[in-house]
């Protein structure tokens, strides 16, 4: 999963058929056996958002280790040319969302459980 951020944060809205659908999160999927966490986090934002994953520099990797299983959130800073829109069915939109805005969307809840523990992360990223 791709956490971009500038002054804000670009979220997605997800199709209301997918797993989870009709809520928010950030852009992300299952990574290939041959990637690092970066290059999957990068490949499924392009996939999903269209961004150009030159205008990205990845800051800080969270790992939420489940035992068995585990996400993987790549906090990353953008630079101002990075655009960034649906580019399937899967979403319906995505938007910049102030930091102190987050919880009133309506969070994908393994995004939910999340934030509380990103967003203190990202306190320690300047822009």
């Amino acid at each position: 999963m791709l956490l971009l951020r500038d002054t804000t944060i670009l979220l997605q809205h997800r199709a209301p058929w997918v797993h989870n659908g009709d809520t928010w999160g950030i852009p992300g999927g299952a990574k290939d056996s041959h990637e690092t966490i970066i290059e999957a986090a990068l490949r499924e934002a392009v996939e999903e958002i269209g961004i150009v994953s030159e205008f990205v520099k990845p800051l800080h990797t969270f790992t939420d280790n489940h035992g068995n299983w585990q996400y993987d959130t790549v906090i990353a800073s953008v630079d101002s040319q990075l655009i960034a829109h649906e580019m399937n069915a899967e979403s319906l939109q995505v938007e910049w969302v102030e930091i102190s805005q987050v919880s009133e969307k309506n969070l994908h809840p393994s995004f939910a459980k999340t934030w509380p523990t990103l967003q203190t992360l990202l306190a320690k990223f300047t822009v």
